[in-house]
């Protein structure tokens, strides 16, 4: 793949060298031509000192071959402008862009611009550490009904299968972080020590399977 990164920020940088390392093609795209000193010199990819909103600027990175472009800058209005020109004037079929502003981030999902909302994701995923007993949101689709959320289990539930789990809460195993990894399960995946449990819930349901989940299996262990 050919992707086009503006913004040469932390993020943008270490997107930059995480795309490179897996053998993409990558364009990075900074109106501060010292920015570009974060790729370090071992980068092969191409370096654009300009704005990520003007279109000869982007042609410059190849936007016109491009498969994603990644709008990092740490500007909110630039970076949802000049997502909007990669996908509706250059056609690119993958975009995403980071806002700070989760208000904003919500408009945006519903125009079909995948956001990353800066503020909200780590403080939720700080959260996490810190109160793991939290029911913490990881994913909301763009239409805001079906979430991924962290769903702490019984201690009980070791060594029950995944589908017994589902039948029990109604819900589905999204995934599974287990040794830090994370996991596509099985019905037949047995839950073990340490796992954490992550489950695809429509809101009026959410409720009821965090509870299901914190209590022991019916029948014991």
């Amino acid at each position: 793949m050919h992707v086009v990164i503006m913004g040469c920020g932390r993020v943008g940088s270490t997107l930059a060298h995480s795309l490179e390392s897996r053998g993409h093609s990558v364009a990075v795209i900074d109106q501060d031509a010292d920015a570009f000193r974060r790729l370090g010199p071992d980068f092969a990819g191409i370096t654009v000192t300009g704005a990520g909103f003007d279109g000869e600027v982007l042609r410059q990175a190849g936007i016109e071959r491009a498969d994603a472009f990644a709008a990092v800058s740490s500007g909110d209005n630039s970076n949802i402008i000049s997502a909007r020109l990669a996908r509706e004037t250059f056609g690119v079929s993958r975009v995403a862009a980071r806002i700070y502003d989760q208000r904003r981030a919500q408009v945006y999902e519903r125009l079909g611009i995948p956001t990353v909302a800066t503020v909200r994701w780590t403080a939720d995923r700080m959260l996490r550490h810190l109160v793991p007993e939290g029911n913490v949101e990881i994913f909301r689709d763009p239409t805001s009904t079906v979430s991924i959320v962290e769903v702490p289990v019984h201690k009980d539930w070791i060594g029950r299968q995944v589908r017994v789990l589902e039948e029990a809460t109604g819900a589905r195993v999204a995934y599974l972080i287990r040794f830090g990894i994370g996991t596509l399960p099985t019905g037949s995946t047995v839950v073990q020590e340490g796992d954490q449990v992550f489950m695809l819930v429509s809101d009026d349901i959410v409720a009821t399977v965090t509870s299901v989940a914190a209590t022991p299996p019916e029948g014991g262990h």
